[in-house]
């Protein structure tokens, strides 16, 4: 059987922590930035756990389990 292929636009939209939990970047800070708080703009530095619910199927596209 061959080898699972990564899926090349999955791969640089999530990451696998040490502890394998799945991590992806906040959406809405790309622009209109002036009407967003400072606080709220922070936090988009910060990565975002992925939903359970989505996890299976991202980790297929990854080529793991």
């Amino acid at each position: 059987m061959p080898k699972t292929k990564t899926h090349s636009g999955a791969k640089k939209k999530f990451k696998v922590t040490g502890t394998g939990k799945l991590t992806r970047r906040h959406a809405m800070q790309s622009h209109i930035l002036e009407k967003k708080s400072q606080k709220r703009k922070r936090a988009f530095g910060n990565d975002q756990p992925v939903d359970k619910s989505n996890v299976k199927q991202i980790l297929k596209l990854l080529g793991r389990r």
